[in-house]
């Protein structure tokens, strides 16, 4: 017996195991499409553009590669453009090559090819042969980074790809490799070691066969760039990379070490080469043969960078006409002997450029890509347009705030620190011009003051920060210092925290924890060096190679993260960049370094992000990656007990790429969203399995997210497609905790509190057709619920079945709203798309239909009427059998100050106005019924005596007129031609005074009370004139009817 009930309590517990999601079954994504990321942007600032290639047949078709957000095309010369890559398992893009024999192959190859701190790497080439609709990986995943492409011009099946690997470590997959069967195979053709990738790569354009590639030696690490070693060189081939010949002094290329080469061969004059070379003295090399010799030309304006860009064009139809494209785009007309700027601050063009285009044809037509976006120019750099509506930002951060509707703010790569609306309250859409840049520079954290929107801090690299006020614009810069003169260790991306409970109390990172309370104008240190403080690590005054590049990019042995517990003020944990895990639990006092507790945590691994519980002081997520010591594995932490004991959340079995970010749901303890590489994933028990969430969102790099509690959305912050918002993440948060199942037949999921917001009209432009950007905007002044119907089957229902299936009465749910009172306020019926969908309400009742000649069909809802007062009403959804509701709260805009009174009037006035409309719209009903007996009496006229006949057409045509008469009363007369409008019809009298009730803020008086009396009297004097026709036509009318016998058949169907 003992042994028995041991038996079912084990049972029910591992029911309840399993009932309480201790194991996730993936959620099929197809029936939660609804369940939409909108895209915010911005697009004004932009993100870094890295490729750019044009349609040879039709130069409207323009292909942007950027450096983590995708392939994007134009196919109206640059006006609007659209992704096309998305669905693909990496963003990063390192270059495009259309192919000159058939415009609809494209090769794209990942991985950008400026290997900065920041950079993203990629996974092979890809191929598409319907102009980018579809695409396929055609391999050389281990590449990393593929920045050049070229295409044999007579034979598409011949592709060499220039491979510059990983900057983060050695790997064999680096050189040029080369396909002859349009990439079902590859070969190495060109290697010289692990550290050595391809740079560059140009083609004789009148010899497929000729090509020129620069192999560079480089190496990236945390702490140091370098560039130049022995590997590096430039080559040459005549045959297609069978042979190669290197270059070298005795050809007129620098002695000694050789860093990063950018080529270009005219096209006019193809024996004619330029060659950026970074050697131990930069310049611009040229060479009249083809690429054998070479000469000198200058070494002055030629670049700043050659490790971020080192890349020259020349004009197609000029061979002594260059562009140079470095941290400004200059141009030479005397064969690179001087320059000159073309794009630059002063003509408001980015800067740091990257890419470049010139037509073929036409090369006034040229396009540039840099950290800013992308522009255009017809007349060769004189004039630019600036494409401003590429969502590709990259943002390192985001923070959100508790205004209603809340901002987002976040800084992105090299584009500044912005704050912009997450909904805006006009038509339109979210535009550009609604975001707010705070703070210029290469943006980072930005983060708003609790409680006061208009200040707060924001960052640009190395530590710099600012207090700004939103409103004036000033900025006090309150960047910490040493007390003893200590040199400080700033990252560039550094570290900055608000205190949980105190809104002018905030936590700053070098290698100490500083803490301010009085919002950073005096610092107190309260921690050690919580880095390694190795000191080998230290030197950036040196890093770059041969040309140093000390920007406060490789600056090491830095804290990257501060976490204080909203709970209590006294804990806080720190993540540093050299691997260690801190936490105090004494508000600074004291710290235990945490890392060694971590089963299988890299040495030295990067942590950027420690995500605290907002439920249990000692629980903590910490987010680690190693990419930068060239591990790409997929790491993240999770502790329960203040870091005693730990548990991997994420590895390589379950995720792809590395991890960047976390975030836990506030309410749902088992919902928690995970950051990487290549996307977002979700789950649903507490990180024991994952899932990647691929609906209505790109595979790109989640830098951040947040959720901002009191509209329950996820925002996340994106490096490559800028800002994205999940709506209301209740359907999620069920599910995670196991109150709703995906086998329900019917569930209806709860929403946060809603807001009769006003709304106002455009800004600027009203109609700005295509080429602006417009981010995703939600609807605000009303009700949004999902509901949950069976999924349809999927199954293929062919045949005699299928006919039958389509002759099944569709079912459609009934959807009430009723108010606290029980009473039900509004109907409407809603076709199940099974799965996931959406509801709608317009904070509103059931209206009535104001005279009008349409007819109302069977299933029409009944128009909307009196808007609902603040309060509390239950959404009751019934579909076959099932019932389900939740409550819903409804509140005046915040705005505006608040009366009952004045609410009450209106509603009021709303309510007895609709009788009144109620009426006018019965009568004209009436008269439209009159008419369709008259219609239907004309079927039988021709079946009656010709005496009958005449009288029956007499009394017809006079009735006709008649009702013609009074319905041009209420409307204008049917098939009315042109554009017309009378301000004496029953309906304009309606109109206009539901303009005055509709927009009051309390009771009748004035134009509101006038209006309602004039439309009043139009109804009242429509309805005695039809008094007047009832009485003296259509009664006699009727009489006259019932005198007369009717046959009803002609005479051919009666039977003698």
């Amino acid at each position: 017996m003992p042994y028995r009930v041991l038996f079912y309590c084990l049972l029910c517990f591992f029911c309840l195991q399993n009932y309480n999601g201790t194991s996730q079954s993936p959620i099929d994504l197809e029936n939660w499409k609804e369940l939409k990321f909108r895209n915010i942007g911005p697009a004004g600032m932009s993100g870094r553009i890295t490729a750019i290639d044009v349609d040879p047949t039709d130069d409207n078709k323009i292909f942007l590669g950027s450096a983590s957000g995708g392939v994007w095309l134009s196919e109206n010369g640059g006006i609007s453009f659209t992704p096309i890559f998305d669905d693909q398992s990496s963003l990063a893009i390192g270059s495009i090559k259309i192919c000159p024999k058939n415009p609809s192959q494209i090769l794209v190859g990942t991985g950008e090819g400026n290997p900065r701190n920041s950079l993203n790497t990629g996974n092979g080439i890809y191929k598409s042969l319907d102009g980018g609709k579809t695409w396929k990986c055609m391999g050389l995943e281990k590449t990393k980074t593929i920045h050049r492409i070229v295409i044999h011009k007579d034979n598409p099946d011949i592709v060499f790809a220039a491979a510059m690997g990983s900057p983060w470590g050695p790997n064999e997959d680096r050189g040029v490799f080369k396909t002859t069967d349009g990439g079902k195979t590859w070969k190495k053709i060109l290697y010289v070691n692990t550290s050595t990738g391809a740079a560059d790569m140009v083609v004789d354009p009148s010899n497929p066969e000729k090509m020129i590639v620069s192999m560079w030696e480089h190496e990236r690490k945390p702490w140091t760039f370098n560039s130049g070693g022995p590997g590096s060189a430039i080559y040459l081939t005549f045959d297609g990379g069978d042979t190669w010949k290197k270059l070298s002094s005795e050809d007129g290329i620098p002695k000694g070490k050789l860093g990063r080469v950018g080529l270009a061969i005219a096209p006019s004059a193809p024996n004619v080469v330029y060659a950026l070379i970074e050697a131990k003295e930069n310049g611009l090399y040229k060479s009249e043969d083809g690429g054998l010799k070479w000469k000198l030309v200058q070494n002055k304006d030629i670049g700043n960078r050659p490790f971020y860009y080192s890349e020259i064009y020349v004009d197609p139809k000029n061979e002594n006409r260059l562009f140079n494209v470095f941290t400004y785009l200059t141009r030479s007309d005397d064969g690179g002997k001087s320059f000159y700027n073309i794009a630059d601050y002063g003509n408001a063009v980015h800067p740091d450029h990257h890419a470049f285009w010139i037509h073929p044809h036409n090369p006034g037509f040229i396009i540039d890509g840099n950290d800013g976006g992308a522009a255009i120019s017809r007349d060769m750099g004189k004039s630019w347009h600036f494409i401003s509506n590429l969502p590709v930002g990259q943002f390192y951060h985001v923070n959100v705030d508790s205004d209603k509707p809340y901002n987002v703010y976040g800084g992105m790569q090299d584009n500044g620190s912005w704050v912009g609306p997450s909904a805006v309250l006009k038509p339109g859409g979210i535009r550009n011009t609604d975001f707010q840049e705070l703070y210029f520079g290469d943006g980072f954290d930005v983060v708003p003051q609790p409680g006061n929107s208009r200040y707060g801090y924001a960052m640009s690299q190395g530590g710099n920060v600012a207090f700004y006020d939103r409103v004036t614009g000033q900025n006090r810069f309150v960047k910490p210092n040493h007390p003893d003169g200590v040199t400080l260790r700033y990252n560039w991306n550094a570290a900055i925290a608000q205190h949980p409970h105190d809104s002018c109390s905030l936590y700053f990172g070098s290698q100490f924890v500083h803490f301010s309370k009085d919002c950073g104008r005096s610092w107190n240190l309260i921690s050690p060096d919580l880095t390694t403080n190795d000191t080998t690590k230290q030197d950036q005054s040196k890093t770059g190679g041969l040309t140093l590049d000390v920007t406060g990019a490789e600056t090491h042995t830095t804290i990257l993260c501060i976490a204080p517990s909203p709970l209590d003020d006294q804990i806080i944990w720190v993540g540093t960049d050299d691997g260690n895990i801190q936490l105090t639990t004494d508000g600074g006092k004291s710290w235990s370094n945490l890392n060694s507790r971590m089963k299988g945590l890299p040495a030295n691994a990067w942590i950027p992000q420690i995500e605290v519980s907002s439920r249990n002081k000692g629980e903590a997520w910490v987010v680690v990656n190693n990419y930068r010591q060239n591990d790409y594995s997929a790491y993240a932490y999770h502790t329960t007990d203040f870091g005693k004991n730990w548990r991997r959340i994420a590895d390589d079995e379950q995720i792809k790429g590395f991890v960047v970010s976390m975030v836990h749901d506030p309410v749902a303890p088992s919902l928690w969203f995970l950051g990487t590489d290549v996307g977002l994933y979700i789950s649903f028990n507490e990180g024991k399995n994952w899932q990647h969430w691929t609906n209505n969102f790109p595979q790109v790099q989640i830098s951040d997210m947040k959720i901002q509690r009191e509209e329950n959305d996820l925002v996340v912050a994106t490096f490559g497609r800028a800002i994205w918002i999940l709506d209301n993440l209740e359907p999620l948060r069920e599910l995670a905790n196991a109150s709703f199942n995906t086998s329900d037949s019917l569930h209806l999921f709860g929403c946060p509190p809603v807001y009769d917001w006003f709304y106002r009209s455009y800004d600027g432009v009203r109609f700005f057709a295509q080429g602006d950007f417009t981010g995703t905007n939600e609807t605000k002044n009303q009700a949004i619920l999902h509901v949950w119907t069976p999924p349809q089957p999927k199954t293929n229902i062919e045949g005699e079945e299928k006919k039958e299936k389509s002759k099944e009465k569709e079912v459609k749910m009934l959807v009430r709203w009723i108010n606290e009172k029980g009473d039900t306020i509004r109907k409407n019926s809603v076709k199940p798309t099974g799965g996931l969908q959406k509801l709608y309400w317009g904070l509103n009742e059931d209206g009535v239909r104001g005279p009008s000649r349409r007819e109302p069909q069977k299933d029409d809802d009944a128009p909307g009427g009196a808007s609902v007062l603040p309060g509390k009403y239950k959404c009751v959804v019934t579909y076959k059998m099932q019932k389900d509701s939740t409550w819903v709260e409804v509140n005046p805009d915040p705005r505006i100050p608040y009366q009952q009174r004045n609410a009450e009037a209106k509603y009021s006035l709303e309510k007895d106005f609709q009788n009144t409309v109620k009426k006018a719209s019965m009568s004209f009903d009436w008269l439209k019924d009159c008419k369709k007996h008259l219609k239907s009496l004309e079927t039988i006229k021709g079946f009656q005596a010709d005496s009958v006949k005449k009288e029956i057409e007499k009394w017809h045509k006079s009735i006709t007129g008649k009702i013609d008469t009074l319905e041009a009363l209420y409307v204008l007369p049917e098939n009315t031609k042109g554009i017309a409008y009378d301000d004496d019809k029953v309906s304009s009298k309606i109109q206009a005074a539901q303009a005055y009730i509709n927009t009051t803020d309390g009771e009748a008086a004035g134009n509101i009370d006038l209006a309602i009396k004039e439309a009043t009297i139009s109804i009242e004097t429509a309805e005695k004139a039809i008094q007047v026709f009832q009485k003296e036509t259509w009664q006699p009318y009727q009489s006259m009817l019932k005198s007369m016998t009717l046959n009803l058949f002609p005479e051919t169907m009666k039977k003698e």
